[in-house]
């Protein structure tokens, strides 16, 4: 079954009274822990508090209710900073909201067809790369509060790299050291805090204490009411409200195109999350589910003014630490953030911005994985450093949805060229050594221990048989003359549809040539290939054999039968021209 909802098998299983308790205080947790996130989140996406804050709570709870994961939080996380940020620039919030939908509707679609486990055939330099990408670009976006910039009202900063920078100094005359001194405290905070406990993440602790520093000296530091226009005590956040987002079909294409990248986006997020709580837990995630669970969340949460949400690999792990266990942990945690809204949503407008940069800063900071990024430029194949970099360079200078596309393809292009490197056609006659891993003394079937018959040719193909290798098969085969050729099989595992017409065209070959084909040790898909297309009645099954040991005698046989014809055809025309 593709949709089984972890909830469902935990309260078959039996539920015990203990297990809620832990559920309770790691919801409780995430919950306080989700809350300068969600805010941070949604500030620095182009959106409002309020969306941030209705996203985590909503998703989160949806993705709890239907998750494959025993474990999983799902809400806004900030990967989704640099596509929301854009699309809200270039469509608005409302087509934000349809992109939203729409990429939901396509991860719905994904898992119910059983499409979850593909999300793993995504290569890991791409997946590194735009990672990496994105982690720059939320950097570069939490410059203005991290160094308090200003500047005249009506301005923006631009949205390329560059022009960012070219930006940010030109305004660098107007930076407010007490904003960055806040920024730096936040950093701190959280980079020490684990030092001392690692139940609360430091994200909340750097809250708090910036608020109070800021609130009790008066700093002159922006926070969010300012930002909003507002008192910093009149943000006053409730219940969302239920709306239906319009969709102007007039701008379907470029829409489409954003709901693409979302749901790519947000399926990997959300099943590396689960693969990560399945390292933590010892359990097993339904992948399908997952997808199933992240798409009813994203067509839901834009009904009530919501973004983009997906698994949350830093909350997940949290709430693992804390006693998390079951998707009731997950319940609890959107239930703690509803009502820390409701009843003390109004003093987020306290909240300095330097904080939130403090902590965005650091996301990216983790999200990049220097480390990791920096062993591969200096160790990975060039082919892997070419694919990681190149998306990396266009996530941060063009886009995210341009930087995928073009870093699957590339690296599905570089996979093919090895594949291709990894196949090898030709004699084995003074080859055999050199083209066969095996040690020829334990090969029963070297080619060495037999004696292959004049006019016959044998021919060994290793590695897949595949359209990159085609052109390496015809060149080895070009100019070939003899009376019967063995094609040696039994170390090419796989052959697609240009395999199988290039067969055909020597078997085409062959026959105008009076040239024979026999093929030894096939393999179980490179049978059911040239069967299914019609290329098995051609050969011949009495021209098939299982091993070399039966297929020499047989093309000695066809040899000397055709040399037996070739002489009583000769003995008929000197015959003939004799009587004349």
């Amino acid at each position: 079954m593709v949709f089984q909802p972890q909830l469902l098998t935990v309260l078959r299983e039996g539920y015990a009274l203990r297990q809620f308790f832990n559920d309770l205080i790691a919801g409780i947790i995430v919950g306080v822990v989700a809350l300068p996130l969600a805010i941070a989140f949604g500030l620095a996406s182009g959106v409002s508090v309020e969306q941030g804050l209705y996203t985590a709570i909503i998703a989160g709870f949806i993705v709890s209710l239907f998750s494959g994961s025993r474990v999983q939080i799902g809400g806004p996380t900030g990967a989704f900073i640099v596509i929301v940020y854009g699309i809200v620039e270039s469509q608005g919030i409302q087509g934000l909201w349809a992109a939203t939908i729409l990429a939901g509707i396509i991860l719905a679609i994904m898992g119910l067809s059983g499409m979850g486990s593909l999300i793993k055939y995504i290569p890991y330099p791409v997946t590194l790369g735009f990672t990496a990408g994105i982690a720059v670009v939320i950097a570069m976006s939490q410059v203005p509060e991290l160094f308090g910039f200003h500047w005249e009202e009506g301005i923006k900063a631009p949205s390329e790299f560059i022009g960012k920078l070219v930006f940010f100094y030109k305004h660098s005359n107007s930076i407010n050291l007490w904003s960055t001194a806040i920024a730096a405290l936040s950093i701190f905070i959280i980079l020490v805090s684990p030092r001392i406990t690692k139940r609360v993440p430091g994200s909340l602790f750097a809250v708090l204490i910036c608020t109070l520093i800021v609130t009790v000296f008066h700093l002159p530091v922006d926070t969010i009411g300012q930002s909003l226009g507002h008192a910093p005590t009149e943000l006053k956040l409730g219940i969302p409200q239920f709306s239906t987002p319009t969709i102007d079909w007039s701008k379907i294409s470029p829409i489409f195109s954003a709901a693409v990248t979302i749901a790519m986006l947000g399926a990997i997020e959300s099943l590396l999350s689960a693969v990560v709580a399945d390292g933590m837990i010892g359990t097993k995630h339904s992948s399908n589910t997952e997808l199933v669970a992240q798409g009813i969340a994203n067509i839901v949460v834009p009904f009530f003014g919501g973004i983009p949400a997906t698994g949350a690999i830093a909350r997940t792990a949290t709430n693992i630490r804390n006693g998390g266990r079951t998707p009731v942990a997950g319940l609890i945690h959107a239930i703690t953030l509803f009502v820390i809204v409701l009843f003390f949503g109004k003093y987020a407008a306290k909240i300095p911005l330097a904080a939130l940069a403090g902590i965005l800063i650091t996301v990216a900071i983790n999200m990049s994985q220097c480390r990791l990024f920096s062993k591969v430029i200096f160790r990975a194949p060039k082919s892997d450093i070419a694919v990681m970099l190149i998306t990396f360079l266009l996530t941060v200078f063009l886009d995210l949805t341009i930087a995928i596309p073009v870093g699957l393809i590339l690296a599905s292009f570089l996979f093919m060229r090895r594949m291709e490197g990894m196949f090898d056609a030709g004699s084995v006659d003074n080859r055999l050594y050199k083209l066969c891993d095996d040690d020829p003394d334990e090969d029963p079937f070297a080619l060495r221990l037999f004696e292959v018959p004049d006019g016959v040719h044998v021919y060994e193909i290793y590695g897949p048989f595949f359209f990159g290798a085609a052109s390496k098969f015809q060149a080895a085969l070009t100019g070939i003359s003899c009376r019967v050729i063995i094609l040696r099989m039994r170390n090419m595992p796989m052959m697609d549809l240009t395999g199988v017409n290039v067969l055909e065209e020597l078997l085409k070959h062959a026959a105008k040539t009076n040239m024979t084909i026999l093929l030894t040790g096939v393999k179980q898909q490179p049978m059911n290939v040239i069967k299914k297309y019609g290329v098995f009645e051609r050969i011949g099954q009495d021209h098939i054999f299982k091993t070399i040991v039966e297929a020499l005698p047989a093309a000695a046989e066809i040899v000397e039968q055709e040399l037996t014809i070739e002489k009583a055809l000769s003995k008929t025309k000197n015959i003939t021209y004799g009587n004349l």
